[in-house]
């Protein structure tokens, strides 16, 4: 049966179906919803010699490597000096007397 056409109750936020248990000691058509209990399991990641076991048999490009390392050197220090750049302006308008 499928999840759409399921005729049981359903909780109001997750959408889950309940199920419907007889209470013990009442009678047989007293019963109350009681939701089902799904263990999730908590998500980790991949083993590091698992995902570097793709690059293990590539050869090292230095050329690529250089070229590469040179972009992330000059876009850090580009942001460094965005920072304090930006640091320096804030700093400014915080001592800067204010005119009546």
């Amino acid at each position: 049966m499928s999840r759409d056409t399921h005729p049981g109750a359903q909780c109001p936020h997750c959408q889950s179906h309940l199920a419907l248990v007889p209470v013990p000691g009442n009678s047989a058509a007293t019963t109350i919803p009681v939701l089902p209990v799904v263990l999730k399991e908590e998500w980790q990641p991949p083993p590091v010699a698992e995902v570097l076991a793709v690059y293990a048999g590539r050869a090292k490009d230095t050329v690529t490597a250089a070229r590469g390392a040179a972009k992330v050197r000059e876009s850090l220090n580009r942001a460094r000096a965005s920072a304090a750049q930006r640091r320096a302006a804030q700093k400014t308008a915080r001592h800067t007397p204010k005119s009546a």
